[in-house]
């Protein structure tokens, strides 16, 4: 079970942090504080403000997933599994007109929307664009199922196939 009462002491304090966990080295989770680990080792990654946690699943495994804007104005998503407090994936967040992501985009944003809709049915709430660490985009469509639950499918903005699909737990922060 999380602790939620730890967890929301620790995002309490980083979001309302200027610099979230500007001396981070210092925080010290304990052994069974999964959140307190993934937080040290997202900010370890990208140092930065957190301005957003999700807690989702993927392939039936726990994953924090972190926005961090850092110093540089730039916009990260750092996932972190649960189980390891190890970080899986580190990914740019960008605009939908950043000249890297157009220039790696072969399918439209409509095209990859349908394409995530036709597989997981409901609205969209929110698009993202992102470049993977391999160097690819991708499109991140949340999308509102109709029994109320929101699932995650990311679409390869070159291929147009769907590469990884997670639900989400809860969030804490700004969209």
């Amino acid at each position: 079970m999380l602790r939620l009462t730890l967890g929301a002491t620790i995002l309490v304090a980083a979001f309302g942090a200027s610099s979230a966990f500007a001396g981070h080295d210092t925080l010290k989770p304990k052994s069974y504080d999964s959140l307190g680990k993934c937080v040290k080792s997202a900010l370890t990654k990208k140092d930065g403000k957190i301005v957003k946690l999700e807690y989702k699943s993927e392939k039936k495994r726990g994953v924090y997933e972190f926005d961090i804007e850092t110093p540089d104005g730039k916009a990260w998503d750092v996932e972190c599994d649960v189980q390891t407090s190890k970080i899986t994936e580190v990914e740019e967040e960008v605009k939908a007109d950043d000249a890297r992501f157009v220039a790696l985009a072969k399918v439209s944003e409509a095209d990859a929307k349908a394409t995530a809709l036709a597989a997981h049915p409901g609205s969209i709430v929110e698009v993202e664009y992102e470049l993977e660490p391999d160097g690819k985009a991708s499109y991140e469509f949340d999308i509102l199922e109709a029994d109320g639950e929101e699932i995650k499918v990311e679409v390869d903005a070159t291929t147009g196939k769907i590469v990884e699909v997670s639900y989400e737990n809860y969030q804490i922060g700004q969209e």
